[in-house]
């Protein structure tokens, strides 16, 4: 079965492609809804004044505005209905994963199943609501407070029923790219609230790659350095492809078994174990934590107290006390996400319960405390790969001022949710060249 599988997956090409339907309608419909979220990203806020916020953008771009508005895909520089992004969902879910992982009551409540995760997927949505109405709140009054070089105010009338319709219409922009997102997971092709995020960096790449080549022929950045970046953003692609797809394999041994005259069994596997079972979660969500405190510091700027101005400059980009706190959270999201998504203790019991036992390990407890033992050590070489990755492009940054991520969390999503899309529309080509298969070698059965 696997060299069928092998085989039907090196003859994929186009042709096959076009008799897919059913993926082409998945295809059609996750272009659709990346498209109404691109449209969304240009559709600007009632009440304010683009020419002054693009000042204030243009002056603040290198620091925690210019991260932030990468994740939102240029909607927070241009204050869209989308400016908050999918990130207050993002913080929902750390909040609730943690509260999983820490409240016996919620851990049974994910045990339930079906119906468990759907109540904590409720919950999340409340929470969503919660944080994207505070940080609502908090860029309305930050625009309020925002000037330009030249004096002039952001916002055209300031005020209770600015900061009111600000808040419903980012909260709504919020939960209306949520949507978007689950039905784009349903309904279409990859993960949506990945793909949204991913949608949004690459729709950046080629604003950033205009910038660096200008400040190459402006001769701000040396043509040496310029092609050094683009040797090293080949290099990162190609080692966070390896890494993704790197993995540890144990060998799993099953019993010979007999039942009648038949002798069933003897056979050998692998359990495979990826180098980084976290993927992109952990930069995710360490960059929306990070972000959620300074969002708010940045748009205050200059009126804010001095104590907010002394946090604001500690954890500005390439900063040390930022840096040490970006991989502290890498680190340890790395860890906490790898023990959410697998359970060496369940594993070790489903191979007992099939008579699966790895070689020279007793099954039961040994076999559950060697797994966590090789785990541990896959994921410390997963969480140092991330935090290399993803700390790259801050002492870029800070170092020379590149306005293009050469690396670091945007490379690593796009790279991470290329190729989990790919693979998802390689499984539903093989099933549909199965399904056709199947067709065929019935009717040759009623033929005969």
């Amino acid at each position: 079965m696997a060299s069928a599988a092998e085989q039907l997956a090196a003859n994929f090409n186009f042709g096959s492609l076009g008799k897919a339907t059913e993926l082409k309608k998945r295809i059609w419909f996750t272009l659709g809804a990346l498209i109404v979220y691109r449209l969304g990203t240009y559709i600007p806020l009632p009440g304010i004044d683009p020419t002054i916020l693009h000042d204030i953008f243009e002056s603040q771009s290198g620091g925690v505005l210019g991260m932030f508005d990468m994740f939102s895909g240029g909607a927070l520089r241009r204050m869209t209905i989308f400016a908050l992004n999918i990130m207050p969902y993002i913080s929902a879910s750390i909040i609730m994963q943690l509260l999983t992982a820490v409240s016996p009551q919620m851990e049974a409540m994910k045990k339930e199943g079906e119906a468990g995760r759907k109540k904590i997927n409720q919950y999340t949505r409340y929470g969503t609501v919660l944080l994207a109405a505070v940080q609502g709140y908090g860029i309305a009054v930050g625009l309020e407070g925002m000037q330009s070089s030249a004096g002039g105010s952001a916002v055209m009338d300031p005020g209770l029923f600015f900061r009111a319709t600000t808040v419903i219409t980012l909260v709504g922009g919020t939960m209306f790219l949520m949507w978007l997102g689950e039905q784009i997971t349903q309904r279409g092709v990859g993960n949506g609230i990945s793909l949204i995020i991913f949608s949004g960096i690459v729709a950046n790449i080629p604003r950033s790659l205009a910038s660096t080549f200008e400040l190459g022929r402006t001769g701000a950045l040396p043509t040496i350095l310029i092609l050094g970046l683009m040797v090293m953003a080949v290099v990162v692609i190609a080692g966070i492809v390896f890494m993704e797809r790197a993995q540890r394999r144990i060998l799993i041994q099953y019993p010979k078994r007999q039942h009648g005259n038949k002798m069933f069994g003897g056979e050998s596997s692998h359990l495979p174990l990826k180098i980084n079972t976290s993927g992109v979660i952990p930069p995710i969500f360490a960059s929306s934590l990070l972000l959620m405190p300074l969002t708010l510091t940045g748009f205050v700027g200059g009126n804010s107290p001095e104590w907010l101005q002394t946090v604001s400059a500690l954890l500005g980009r390439g900063q040390p006390l930022f840096l040490v706190l970006y991989v502290t959270l890498i680190v340890f999201f790395a860890f906490f996400y790898t023990a959410v998504v697998f359970n060496p203790q369940e594993t070790a019991d489903n191979l007992k319960k099939y008579g699966g036992f790895v070689p020279g390990i007793r099954p039961g407890k040994n076999t559950s405390d060697y797994l966590d033992y090789v785990l541990t050590r896959l994921t410390v070489i997963g969480a140092a790969y991330l935090s290399v990755v993803c700390i790259l492009p801050e002492i870029l940054i800070s170092q020379w001022a590149v306005p293009f991520y050469f690396g670091g969390t945007s490379l690593l999503i796009a790279v991470t949710v290329t190729m989990d899309t790919v693979s998802q529309i390689q499984s539903h080509l093989l099933a549909h060249q199965y399904e056709g298969l199947i067709k065929k070698s019935k009717l040759r059965g009623r033929r005969r």
